[in-house]
């Protein structure tokens, strides 16, 4: 009997103890990697899953070519340029050294295949042709590319030239270089997609037609982005892979080796698809709530967002979730649709992890002046009485 009692009391502690660990929130700690710097990021909700000295300074090395064809790629958005212009190539951007998607100079190539050319070889010499088309020079294309960074928010941003051959005011982070590779597939989708390629041939030349990105080969989630190495830099990798409706996008930079670039990136990847989720809590002009309209041709109006709001959080982290919606008293007519009339709160383990404004749904007009005047001295008296 005694045996029996101690191996039901050994039984209930297990179990408890089991219990216990389950309902715990464990995400661990992200992998330590060898890097100069590093990010993680789930793009859709800018939510930084991982980082390391991310707003350090690093040498981009072809990483600044996400840049290069960045800018290529607003210029056609905004009909400047088309796809089908030809490029005359000139002595300068045929000589360039390093990486090559060998043109040849005097001759004439399209937007298209020096865009393939820069992203798919990383040819310096079609970043140099293209930027001397889109501006006149490449002194003047920098100056763009420069621009561009300040309009994105790139802080610690400076562009020297349009390739990413070293230099020493050629600079940028890893925080940087995600949000720009955010903006690229949000902004430009048809272009982005070139990044997933994984061969170009150009001229008959097979030398250099397969793209550096491994992980394409890899990891079928994986559609980009770009490589980078100098012996000063080291080898770096802007990476981007899609799981479902999930996106994350890396930064590694100062690898030791290309395949520890590879590697680090995965490492990363699979954490952050591994341990956090990202999912959609509002629609768009969707009504979530109601406010009280005073002096209105309408007592009530609808509230909701102006955009759809998702959020990224650990996975165990969802469960829990609560919505505080904070909505304005005393609110008077007239209403127009876009007003701000209070804010919600998305809670997670007792803390706040987003808030958004609140906004009206719709119109609503005011009454005419007795109405408006009865309105306001019922609010009063309800007011004295401490109803409001």
């Amino acid at each position: 009997m005694k045996k029996i009692l101690q191996y039901s009391l050994a039984l209930a502690l297990i179990v408890s103890t089991s219990n216990f660990i389950l309902a715990q929130s464990f995400v661990p700690n992200a992998p330590d990697l060898n890097l100069k710097s590093y990010i993680l990021i789930e793009p859709e909700t800018n939510t930084i899953i991982a980082e390391s000295n991310s707003d350090g300074l690093i040498e981009p090395a072809s990483m600044t070519k996400v840049m290069t064809a960045y800018v290529v790629a607003d210029q056609i958005q905004n009909d400047l340029i088309n796809l089908e212009d030809e490029v005359l190539i000139s002595e300068r951007a045929w000589k360039m050294g390093g990486s090559k998607m060998f043109i040849e100079v005097g001759k004439r190539v399209n937007i298209l295949d020096l865009l393939k050319g820069i992203i798919i070889q990383s040819g310096n010499d079609a970043s140099v042709a293209i930027a001397e088309y889109v501006g006149g020079t490449e002194d003047g294309f920098v100056d763009l590319m420069n621009s561009y960074a300040g309009a994105l928010g790139m802080k610690n941003t400076y562009f020297r030239n349009s390739t990413g051959l070293p230099d020493d005011e050629h600079l940028t982070s890893s925080r940087d270089l995600a949000i720009l590779t955010t903006n690229f597939m949000t902004n430009y989708p048809d272009i982005y997609a070139l990044f997933k390629e994984k061969e170009f041939e150009y001229g008959g030349i097979t030398g250099n037609k397969y793209n550096r990105n491994k992980l394409l080969w890899r990891d079928e989630s994986s559609d980009g982005v770009k490589t980078g190495y100098t012996s000063s830099a080291g080898y770096c990798l802007i990476g981007s892979a899609k799981r479902g409706s999930m996106r994350l996008i890396t930064v590694v930079a100062g690898s030791d080796s290309a395949n520890n670039s590879f590697a680090d990136t995965q490492r990363l990847l699979e954490y952050g698809f591994r341990f956090y989720a990202t999912q959609k809590y509002f629609d768009a002009n969707k009504e979530y709530t109601i406010a009280k309209i005073w002096g209105g041709k309408e007592d009530n109006i609808s509230l909701g967002v102006d955009k759809d709001i998702s959020v990224t959080l650990p996975r165990t982290n969802f469960k829990d979730i609560k919505v505080n919606y904070n909505v304005k008293n005393n609110v008077q007519a007239p209403i127009k649709k876009g007003d701000v009339l209070g804010s919600l709160e998305i809670v997670s383990k007792n803390e706040v992890v987003l808030t958004s404004d609140l906004i009206a749904l719709n119109d609503v007009d005011a009454k005419g002046f007795f109405g408006r005047l009865w309105s306001k001295f019922i609010l009063w008296i309800m007011s004295l009485f401490g109803m409001v």
